[in-house]
């Protein structure tokens, strides 16, 4: 590329001393190699110098006639409008609109270049405008600052990132405008050294700006422009081999022949096209060097991603002079980009060149340079990123299969197995074009040959190869998904999978191993299944979509081609694998896939008879619950009422089961009545027949052979002896279960009679108690069972079962007594919350490697849930729960989600039972804890610790929202009170009552009271305390005083509050005796307001004087100026505050002396405020009669609704203590009810309603 052009020095932009490239884009030609002769000029030929600007067109100054704006006609009836709007508008041609620009480029050209220039800073968002005058005068840079001043950066958007319909597409209509721009002026205008030189310098100055929009807009413009030079350069390249054939063609000729005009004219041409081609190289040089370089690295993602997604144009558009390491290398380093969005133009940027295979010869350097790289954002933590890498790995691939070595393609191999489809797609797609897309020449002549001499054979050998070799096994069904778009035919190339398994092989070819026919086998199956039911499989996409026309009829015809095919092989089949419970497992699912229909039209009836013929003998043979169940299904999946074959089917079930039924009655009979112990065959034959029925009567409805009686008889007889085999047991368990479901099915569906109501609620009643005395048993595989079917029963019988119009069904509604409750959280407790060596549940002793011990604790993870959904739907009592929620913290890892569900499902149901819930579950681990350790426990131990710990965990699970939870909170102080002072101590009250620690765990909770909750909770802690505990500062002492320091952390705030309040309330009172009743209840409220106002006062003062500070010299609390209440905050209120006045200091005698009147002067106070509080209280209704809004509602309100119809954005813990008075009442009057009323406290006698 030639060196940049020159500027005019009279626009000239990057002198001034804050641009950071200037040495980049000052666009002069230093060493002067590319002048053109007459281009040394400071102006250049065909521009006006500064004092010739203005003076043509209309006037000179003049910006245009009554018709033009900015000096911009539009004549396509959008008159009088500027640029901008037009392009915002994106209704107008953009070509149309281009040549109206250019018509008045011609008329004034400096009048035109003001039009885009003020086009370009309104993209911007800028408000400001480019005059003539700063036009004429300024330099660029000096433009640039004055528009940076007038920019209004508060909103932060800007064309380019403001949202709504008028914006969609204002981007693609600026790029539009700037194509077309340099389109229609290639062949003139742009080689005018003014037009483009303008242009240029601007943008460039913009796009080194510190403003955002300036420096994006101005960046996407100037990759746009380089675009449509790039375009214009590869335009005047082509025209340059044209014009220098015909010269050579022309000048070969013989001389009589040949045409010396004509050879001069194509001389003079390609003389042109050179000196065009020079002057856009220039421009380019410009651009890129101006602001590519500088904006590929930019700081906003948005303007990186502009850069690297047009170099990848210029790459694809003129390869011959941008597809060198010189320009790759940019897209190579942008390759480790931080953002996804740019890495991601960056491979989209290099699919565009490895598509064309012509250009892989330029681009081996930089794959081996980059393609470890590019393997590397194969698991890319962005999908779209990992998914155009893989893509374009496929295209590496494509263009040179020697590039990518054996550890390069097996890092996308694994790929296929990712939950995500796309990512999984397009590994699919590279597996398929590496293994599969290959075909020798000798297998075009084989193209029709079908079944196992088919060339898809290989095909589907090197599937199961590879299946095989991933060690995924349990995902087949991934794979096939995986290959399931690019891989259509040989997937659905059942008839050669068919003969693979069926026929013997040929000549020389090795037959299937056992472990390749069994992953044929699920490969197969998985094929199927994809192909009936047209959806991914579970993990893979969001769901069921909608399948289109077309989707639907591929659908059928596979359905028909599978029937058509297996309904005849599929017995085949099933003979040939009849020992394998693998392979039967998965060959007797595909019937679920058939069109039952095709039996009748085909007339297969003789091939269904097989295939039932063939399920009897597996289900003689086999005792596999899985294989059991898959005949089970299977049956269930032909006797569909809607075909023909249904009776066919119906009666080969009714045999199979009577015959079932039959053998196990007799041998029950036999096992039930020998007076010694049974032998192991007869244990064997019993065992496996009740297989076969409960794996039958999963599916079926077993109900006319009454299998309830002989099972009930069987457990029965199991708890009377207990020596019967847990496999028995737990089979026998599961049938009752599905007894119990069939009956209750029948009845919710049918007209039930009473008596069968009855029947079926005698049956559960008795099953239930079966169940409770498995619990005891001795093998843990039988209590787990008695427990999961337990649960099953207690929550399908629970009250949920009249919901949806099913009154009826009110009588089967059983709710478990105390001790069945007891007995299932004993369960919980002694086989979930176990430590991982402890649990030694396998039954045939295995060891406890990794896989094992995962099993287990899925195992015990799904017990809890069992019993935490009795927890949530109120099966069992909430209380229970306390047991669960203080294991949250020492099993955290193991349960903590299924905790911290079950806390936030009861607390929706009942806020305030869930928080006694959480201070019952905190009580019983300190309990525990005293019981291990005494009460002399060290409050520093780990224990301890702990439990404060999990108290902290509980506070965070209410949330930020105090409101909310204001009622639960107020409880749980509650109830963490008077479990602290419940316990006295027996030495007397001089020693702390024996659970007083325990204030120490409540404190955590002191942060969720809102602040007028926490002075009632803590007048509500001193009607507990005596006035001894009060004075009392040794350690033993400690939780009392950091509770109440907790409490009192506001405290200030409220004082003031409480003070300012008062006079406010009386100012306002005073100035609406005229404003009329509203309605609300006022006893009440002249309590809370009035008496309590006053005694939150006293009280604060008084209490305090005891317990915080000294007593001072007044007594009369009213005298005392309010700021004076506030205790000092280095002090938190625990320790006595000296007086505010200096006295002189005191000896020793005289100090004693001075405390022990001090503590007299105390005490009566106290007993002063008592009596004065009682009084208050009793005349408070006549304190408050014109206060016309009160303050606080009933404290007795009912508790529905209380919290949605507050204003739930306000913030009332920074609440401006002086407020105006209006604003202060209208905002307290939606503050919820104080749930402790400090009234009620104090002599609850007085209102004769007890709050607690």
């Amino acid at each position: 590329m030639i060196a940049a052009p020159e500027i005019p020095t009279d626009f000239t932009l990057l002198q001034e001393s804050e641009t950071h490239f200037s040495s980049d884009t000052d666009f002069e030609d230093i060493e002067g190699k590319n002048q053109k002769q007459g281009k040394g000029k400071t102006c250049k030929k065909g521009k006006k110098g500064p004092a010739e600007k203005g003076k043509s067109g209309n006037g000179g100054g003049k910006p245009g006639g009554p018709n033009r704006m900015n000096g911009h006609h539009q004549q396509n009836g959008v008159e009088n409008m500027m640029l901008f709007e037009v392009v915002k508008m994106g209704k107008s041609a953009m070509q149309s609109v281009v040549d109206d620009w250019i018509e008045s480029y011609k008329h004034d050209r400096d009048i035109a270049l003001l039009d885009l220039i003020n086009f370009f800073i309104q993209c911007s968002g800028c408000k400001g405008v480019v005059t003539a005058e700063m036009f004429r005068h300024m330099q660029n840079s000096e433009i640039i600052r004055k528009m940076t001043e007038e920019f209004d950066e508060d909103s932060g958007d800007y064309p380019l990132t403001m949202a709504g319909p008028q914006w969609k597409k204002f981007k693609s209509s600026f790029c539009e405008f700037i194509g077309v721009l340099v389109r229609q002026c290639q062949y003139s205008i742009i080689y005018d050294e003014y037009m483009m030189d303008t242009v240029i310098s601007l943008l460039t100055g913009l796009s080194d700006s510190q403003v955002r929009a300036f420096r994006h807009t101005s960046t996407l413009a100037a990759m746009k422009l380089m675009t449509a030079l790039v375009n214009v350069a590869l335009n005047l390249s082509i025209n340059m081999d044209n014009t220098q054939r015909q010269y050579e063609a022309e000048r070969n000729k013989i001389i009589g022949k040949r045409a010396n005009d004509r050879l001069e004219l194509l001389l003079q041409k390609r003389k042109e096209l050179q000196e065009n081609q020079d002057e856009i190289e220039n421009m380019m040089n410009a651009i890129f060097k101006g602001v590519f370089v500088h904006r590929y690295r930019d700081a906003i993602a948005e303007i990186r991603a502009i850069c690297i997604e047009e170099i990848g144009i210029w790459m694809k558009m003129y390869s011959d002079a941008f597809l060198n390491d010189s320009y790759l290398k940019y897209v190579g380093w942008t390759m480790h980009d931080k953002q996804g969005e740019v890495r991601l133009k960056c491979l989209t940027a290099l699919q565009g060149l490895y598509y064309n295979k012509e250009l892989n010869s330029k681009l081996e350097l930089f794959t081996s340079r980059f393609k470890d790289r590019i393997v590397s954002m194969t698991l890319d933590k962005e999908y779209d990123v990992a998914v155009q890498a893989i893509k374009l790995l496929t295209l590496v691939l494509q263009s040179s299969e020697e590039v990518l070595t054996a550890e390069d393609c097996e890092n996308v191999y694994h790929l296929v197995y990712s939950a995500h489809r796309p990512v999984a797609v397009a590994a699919g797609e590279f597996l398929y074009k590496k293994l599969f897309s290959r075909r020798d020449a000798e297998d075009d002549g084989i193209l029709k040959r079908r079944g196992r001499q088919s060339p898809n054979a290989n095909l589907v050998k090197t599937l199961v190869f590879f299946f095989l070799e991933s060690e995924l096994h349990e995902h087949a069904a991934y794979l096939v998904d995986s290959m399931w778009d690019c891989a259509t035919d040989l997937l659905k190339d059942w008839e050669c999978m068919n003969s693979l398994l069926l026929e013997e092989p040929l000549n020389g070819e090795e037959p299937l191993t056992d472990r390749q026919e069994s992953a044929l086998i699920e490969i197969m199956l998985c094929t199927i299944r994809q192909a009936a039911e047209c959806h991914p499989p579970v993990g893979r996409g969001t769901g069921k979509r909608v399948l289109t026309a077309k989707e639907k009829k591929t659908q059928l015809d596979d359905r028909t081609k599978i029937t058509e095919l297996f309904a005849v092989a599929l017995p085949q089949l099933l003979a040939k694998y009849s020992v394998d419970a693998e392979k039967v497992t998965n060959l007797l699912q595909l019937p679920q896939y058939f069109d039952l229909e095709i039996y009748t039209t085909g007339r297969l009836e003789k091939h269904l008879d097989a295939l039932l013929r063939q399920i009897r003998d597996i289900v003689e043979k086999h005792t596999d619950i899985d294989v059991l169940e898959a005949c089970s299904k299977t049956y269930h999946a032909l006797c569909n009422e809607e075909f023909t074959i249904f009776n066919r089917v119906d009666i080969a079930r009714s045999q199979l089961i009577d015959e079932l039924a039959d053998k196990f009655n007799r041998l029950l009979e036999d096992f039930l009545q020998e007076g010694e112990e049974p032998d192991e065959d007869d244990a064997y034959q019993v065992l496996s027949t009740l297989k076969r029925i409960t794996a039958f009567h999963n599916a079926h409805d077993l109900s006319r052979w009454d299998l309830f009686s002989c099972n009930y008889k069987l457990l029965k007889t199991g708890i009377e002896n207990g020596d019967m085999p847990e496999q028995i047991v737990i089979h026998a368990l599961q049938c009752t279960h599905y007894v119990i479901l069939w009956q209750l099915a029948k009845v919710t569906e049918s007209s039930s009679t009473k008596e069968d109501l009855l029947r079926l609620k005698k049956q559960m009643r008795v099953f239930c108690q079966i169940c409770q005395h498995y619990l005891t048993n001795v093998n843990t595989a039988v209590k787990e069972q008695a427990f999961t079917i337990l649960c099953d029963v207690l929550m399908i019988f629970s009250h949920q079962i009249m919901t949806g119009g099913r009154d009826m069904l009110e009588p089967l509604v059983y709710t478990p007594d105390s001790s069945l409750q007891s007995e299932l959280l004993s369960f919980i407790l002694d086989h979930v919350f176990i430590d991982q060596d402890d649990d030694n549940n396998s039954a045939d002793g295995q060891q406890d490697d990794e896989a094992s011990k995962i099993e287990a604790l899925h195992k015990r993870r799904n017990l809890l849930a069992a019993f935490c959904k009795l927890i949530v739907y109120t099966v069992v009592e909430m209380n229970t729960a306390a047991d669960i929620f203080k294991q949250y913290m020492k099993y955290y890892n193991d349960y903590g989600d299924i905790i911290k569900e079950t806390m936030s499902k009861t607390r929706q149901i009942d806020k305030i039972q869930c928080a006694k819930t959480l201070i019952l579950s905190l009580q019983q681990l300190f309990n525990e804890m005293i019981q291990e350790n005494g009460y002399n426990f060290d409050r520093s131990s780990p224990t301890f610790s702990g439990i404060k710990e999990l108290a902290r965990r509980f506070a965070l699970t209410f949330g930020l929202d105090q409101l909310k939870t204001r009622e639960a909170i107020a409880m749980l102080h509650k109830d963490g009170i008077e479990f602290a002072f419940k316990e006295p101590n027996p030495q007397g009250e001089s020693h702390p009552p024996l659970n007083l620690a325990f204030l120490d765990i409540l404190s955590e909770f002191s942060s969720k009271l809102l602040r007028q909750d926490k002075r009632t909770v803590y007048v509500y802690l001193e009607k507990f305390m005596t006035f001894q505990m009060s004075l009392r500062r040794e350690d033993v002492w400690l939780p009392l005083m950091s509770y109440r320091n907790s409490l009192l952390a506001g405290g200030d705030d409220d004082t003031m509050s409480v003070i300012s309040g008062i006079s406010s309330r009386g100012s306002t009172v005073r100035n609406k005796k005229t404003k009329p009743a509203t309605g609300k209840r006022k006893v009440p409220e002249a309590e809370e307001s009035s008496s309590s106002d006053s005694m939150w006062l006293n009280r604060e003062q008084s209490m305090h004087t005891p317990v915080m500070m000294q007593t001072p010299q007044l007594t009369s609390t009213i005298m005392r100026e309010p700021k004076r209440l506030r205790p000092d905050e280095n002090y938190m209120g625990v320790y006595p505050m000296q007086p505010e006045h200096h006295q002189a200091p005191l000896d020793y005698k005289q100090q004693e002396e001075a405390a022990r009147q001090q503590q007299e002067r105390a005490a009566m106070n106290y007993v002063k405020l008592r009596s004065n509080l009682q009084h208050a209280i009793r005349r408070g209704t006549s304190l408050m009669e014109d206060d016309e809004e009160p303050i606080v509602e009933d404290v007795m309100m009912s508790s529905e609704g209380r919290i949605e119809d507050l204003n739930e954005g306000m913030d009332f813990d920074t609440m401006d203590i002086d407020l105006p008075p209006s604003k202060n009442r209208r905002e307290r009057t939606e503050l919820k009810p104080d749930f402790f009323d400090p009234a009620s406290i104090m002599d609850e006698s007085v209102l004769g309603v007890s709050m607690f």
